[in-house]
């Protein structure tokens, strides 16, 4: 039926387009043939549409071919995603280089100088000496022996050594040195300890007369660190001093007798 449509529309515009009828006969029509066999073919006047080297596409719907190009940018959309999902999780992490993984330590506040070996002896006695150190956005009041636990740093390992650059402030029993804002030569040493998990924390909202109750838990992630030293102050020597030792209580009473 589309068929016989389109010739009759062809048919009633072709006297506007061609006014010499003779020139319509020569024009031959290719044969048409339909999907089915066991129907008629219908044979109908040459069109002149037939040899035009353009060939121009009627149809009922103005719409199809919009939904061609829909259906075709749909089919490469989901093509694309296809592509997508086989990309494993791993690789689509951001890569960090050398340089890029210093800078980001500076801007936290820490600098990662490699893994301690069993020759390092980098535990020492108390010293009476405190500093205040900055790791991220808190701040820490530490001594040499202290042990902090801060959020969890990137670009470090268990029992690798730190040095935190970011020196706020030094004290001991002498002196004190305050920085503006960071104590220029100053520098804290630290050893990783552990990564962990800080306590649960549930957080729970609720809206009432709304039937709205939601419950969530969160961990937060931690680095213990270990104080081993801290640099860039006069440190004083720890002066053992002898206690006299108490005489014993019989001496005592012989003297008070004696007397």
């Amino acid at each position: 039926m589309a068929c016989t449509r389109c010739l009759r529309t062809l048919t009633k515009t072709t006297p506007f387009l061609f006014r010499n009828l003779s020139s319509l006969r020569s024009l031959a029509l290719p044969p048409f043939h339909l999907a089915k066999a066991s129907s008629p073919v219908s044979t109908k006047p040459a069109s002149a549409f037939a040899q035009w080297p353009h060939l121009r596409y009627f149809s009922s719907d103005k719409q199809d071919d919009h939904s061609d190009e829909e259906d075709y940018s749909e089919e490469e959309d989901y093509e694309d995603d296809d592509d997508d999902d086989d990309v494993p999780v791993s690789s689509r992490k951001k890569v960090y280089t050398a340089e890029e993984k210093e800078a980001e330590a500076e801007a936290i506040g820490y600098r990662v100088v490699g893994p301690l070996s069993k020759d390092n002896d980098v535990f020492k006695p108390y010293e009476p000496v405190f500093a205040v150190v900055q790791v991220g956005s808190h701040q820490f009041k530490v001594s040499n022996g202290d042990s902090i636990f801060t959020e969890r740093l990137k670009f470090c390992e268990v029992n690798d050594r730190l040095i935190l650059n970011k020196v706020l402030l030094l004290g001991s029993a002498s002196q004190t040195i305050i920085g503006r804002p960071i104590v220029p030569d100053a520098a804290v040493h630290a050893v990783v300890e552990e990564h962990a998990l800080d306590a649960k924390v549930i957080i729970f909202k609720k809206k009432r007369r709304k039937n709205y109750r939601r419950t969530k838990g969160h961990r937060q992630e931690l680095t213990k660190l270990r104080i081993t030293d801290i640099q860039g102050i006069e440190k004083p020597q720890v002066v053992l001093t002898e206690k006299p030792s108490k005489p014993s209580k019989k001496e005592q009473e012989k003297v008070a007798v004696s007397v």
